[in-house]
């Protein structure tokens, strides 16, 4: 994988200038990229964990545990960080190709 250059804009000391981008590089050459279906949320007032796993079963109650593969654990303030990058690539997403139905039932087709 190559280096990406990442944007994030931050807030100057005075409150009259505009926010600057500043570029951050990133080396991913040694991420490891894996699929999930499956991501469950816990925490503490410290931290939140994220597990993410594969559900071969996505329609109704699995039979068989969902075995979890990657846990990425962090603050609340990249959380919240994290909240936002999603929230904008969903948005996008769906304003080119229509609203995500996350309610397996009401994507279902009956034949």
């Amino acid at each position: 994988m190559s280096s990406e250059v990442e944007q994030d804009p931050v807030q100057e000391t005075k409150p009259q200038q505009q926010q600057q981008a500043v570029q951050v590089q990133v080396r991913d050459e040694d991420a490891i990229a894996l699929y999930a279906n499956f991501c469950r949320v816990t925490g503490s007032p410290e931290e939140l964990i994220v597990d993410f796993g594969l559900n071969p079963q996505p329609v109704g109650i699995p039979k068989d545990p969902i075995h979890v593969k990657q846990r990425i654990i962090m603050n609340f303030f990249t959380a919240k960080r994290l909240l936002a990058a999603l929230q904008m690539s969903v948005q996008r997403h769906e304003a080119v190709f229509g609203v995500l139905e996350t309610d397996i039932q009401k994507r279902l087709r009956v034949q």
